[in-house]
């Protein structure tokens, strides 16, 4: 993920940002709903960030390795157990 590497760090510092909102928001007492709508939005942007290193994964990774049909079998089903995690998050 070298070659997208500062658009991942600026994704997390977004989301720690979030995170961080969220925790105020808890101290404060704010509304429930208001508190869920922004975890919502944290694990969404977190999603981003995985999607991103996925895509990164399977272009180069999976891509790099089409020469060698075991090792791209074996990268292709991490990067699907990868995706299956993804979803259930």
């Amino acid at each position: 993920y070298t070659a997208t590497k500062d658009e991942l760090l600026t994704r997390l510092s977004r989301v720690e940002g979030q995170v961080r909102g969220v925790a105020r928001m808890v101290e404060e007492d704010r509304y429930c709903i208001d508190v869920l709508t922004q975890v919502a939005a944290v694990t969404k942007a977190l999603q981003g960030v995985g999607l991103l290193l996925l895509d990164d994964h399977l272009r180069h990774c999976v891509a790099g390795a089409s020469g060698d049909a075991e090792r791209t079998d074996h990268l292709v089903h991490e990067a699907t157990r990868a995706v299956e995690r993804l979803l259930r998050s």
